[in-house]
């Protein structure tokens, strides 16, 4: 804290390190879970090294009561523009604002846009980030500044959301981009119900008014298990990055987080959606305490036993009701570590592990693991624990949602969950690209060969496309007819596509007669009653890489998917028409 008879000296001195720019940047990284790379950093600054003045809390203070935060944040900002562009960091840059500095006549947005054209920042990769510093009053000039922003290609950011002034209010006035939870209601959100169901509101919130949610403060993997669970995609704090000079830009973040299925519109259907926070014990409780947990929570039927992260037992709730419902047990074994009374070998399994997969595990397991439940781990580290009863009920719910929105030819998902997986990418800023299949001259093969001829094809067609993706990150789905949809994450997209074609015109032989594969046609009525010579069935794909970003729908989607199909199909034989990737 900053005493008011050193104000004077440490403004001037202010004034001194802003023009001989002592100014230094760091980065902490934002991270999306369904990407390796970061998806941006949070630009902050710091004073001269070992300075009083090196912390931003007194930097800003001192800016405040000197009457020139404009003049800092001006400074702040030049200062970690440049850095990052130095760096060559990926994604966007959050860069903080006071609204005060905002709102001044010297504060001029033009001047920032031109520094950022002289370094090579384009605006669409700028997030200006809003603190809550001070109050702001005046909503409708407020948001009338960051209207000017947005018009220049910024996006908007609301800072520590649930704490300062008129959080609630400020977002509902300025509709930001982007809202960050405050810190406060991430630490120990796992085990804290309210906080859970205070950000629970927040992220439904979000997703009605097409924001995106940041979780700050994750600073262990419990809060990060739960803060996945309730579907927020983009995190920062200590245990994604702490702040640093010359941050990496690939995260060291575990492939189970970055890699695991999509889950369309039906729950998730891997181990990590069981997933219950239970605080674990370690070798040093006795008996006697996990038995008071126990009883103090009449919900747990085991506690799971961890040492240095790791889980290596499970203490079941019958074991020790049995144990000290013996005459003199608890007197003899209460004071002794719980080890000696755990399970050695519970069933564990990673958070990425699929429910048919879990399912099998436990199948092969004692008929008590699916009333004690099992432990659920991401890279070996312990989160929590997940039962039998849940599995089922999850299994359940899957069987039902596929059995309804499944196509009943191919089995493959229907409009309803392609239209859920385009809207949940869209939703968490996960780019992909999406590629409309269409068979061309399909209706002359069904005429000639007969509908169930041609069901057999397009179950071929639909059984090649799903062999011919990565399982953990794409997605097939057949529209209906001959016209099928493929999501990919996969970086090697085009190569899929490209095996695709090549398959395809290596099977394809055997759907037809000798005479009309040598002869690559056949004559068949056209759609005016008229008999007309046709070429062979072929593949027609359009591809569109999807910068989530800039797509409000799946309906916009849709339609640049099926503009790049139309394309494809001007083409002559099997084809593959790659369409630009400009907005729609």
């Amino acid at each position: 804290m900053i005493r008011h008879s050193s104000n004077e000296r440490y403004c001037a001195e202010l004034a001194d390190i802003i023009q001989q720019q002592q100014l230094s940047a760091v980065f902490q990284p934002i991270a999306a879970l369904n990407q390796a790379t970061a998806y941006g950093f949070e630009g902050l600054i710091r004073g001269p090294s070992g300075h009083p003045l090196h912390e931003p809390q007194q930097l800003f203070q001192a800016a405040e009561q000197s009457q020139c935060l404009p003049q800092l944040d001006r400074a702040c900002h030049q200062v970690i523009i440049q850095a990052f562009i130095e760096q060559q960091l990926p994604g966007k840059l959050f860069l903080n604002v006071c609204p005060l500095s905002l709102m001044h006549a010297t504060f001029r947005a033009d001047a920032m846009l031109d520094f950022m054209h002289a370094v090579g920042l384009d605006p669409s990769r700028v997030v200006i980030e809003l603190t809550e510093t001070q109050a702001t009053r005046d909503y409708a000039l407020m948001a009338h500044t960051l209207q000017h922003y947005r018009d220049l290609g910024f996006q908007i950011a609301l800072d520590d959301l649930g704490e300062g002034y008129a959080s609630l209010r400020l977002w509902s006035e300025l509709k930001p981009d982007f809202v960050k939870i405050d810190k406060y209601f991430i630490q120990g959100i796992s085990r804290d119900r309210q906080k859970r169901q205070f950000v629970r509101s927040i992220q439904h919130i979000a997703l009605s008014t097409v924001c995106n949610v940041i979780a700050e403060g994750i600073e262990n993997h419990a809060e990060l298990a739960v803060i996945q669970r309730l579907g927020i995609n983009l995190i920062q704090g200590f245990l994604i990055g702490r702040p640093e000079t010359k941050p990496k830009p690939l995260l060291d973040f575990p492939k189970s987080q970055t890699e695991t299925p999509l889950q369309i519109g039906q729950g998730s259907s891997h181990a990590g959606a069981l997933l219950q926070i239970v605080p674990s014990a370690s070798q040093t409780d006795s008996n006697e305490t996990v038995w008071r947990r126990l009883t103090q929570q009449a919900d747990l039927s085991a506690i799971p036993v961890v040492d240095n992260e790791r889980p290596i037992g499970l203490i079941k709730r019958s074991d020790l009701l049995e144990l000290f419902s013996r005459p003199y047990s608890r007197e003899l074994f209460g004071a002794r570590s719980c080890s000696t009374q755990m399970d050695c070998h519970p069933l564990i399994v990673e958070q990425a592990t699929s429910l048919t997969e879990l399912a099998r595990l436990l199948t092969c397991c004692e008929r008590g693991d699916l009333n004690d439940g099992f432990i659920i781990t991401e890279q070996g580290r312990y989160l929590g624990m997940g039962t039998g009863r849940d599995l089922i009920r999850a299994m359940t719910e899957l069987q039902i949602s596929a059995a309804r929105h499944a196509n009943p030819l191919t089995g493959l998902p229907g409009n309803v969950p392609i239209q859920d997986a385009i809207s949940q990418y869209l939703q968490t800023e996960c780019n992909f690209t999406v590629v409309y299949v269409d068979l061309d001259h399909f209706k002359p093969y069904n005429d000639i060969y007969g509908y169930a001829r041609g069901d057999e094809l397009l179950q071929f067609c639909g059984q090649l496309l799903q062999n011919s993706v990565d399982p953990q990150l794409d997605f097939v789905g057949h529209v209906g007819g001959d016209d099928f949809i493929l999501l990919l994450r996969s970086p090697h997209w085009r190569s899929h596509c490209e095996q695709i074609l090549s398959d395809f015109q290596r099977q394809l032989a055997a759907f037809f007669k000798p005479a009309h594969w040598q002869a690559q046609s056949y004559v068949a009525h056209n759609r005016q009653h008229q008999l007309q010579r046709h070429p062979l069935v072929s593949m027609s794909l359009g591809a569109v890489e999807i910068v989530a970003s800039d797509y409000q729908s799946h309906h916009e989607v849709a339609s640049h998917a099926s503009s790049a199909k139309h394309m494809a199909k001007t083409q002559i034989g099997n084809s593959l028409f790659i369409a630009s990737a400009a907005a729609p």
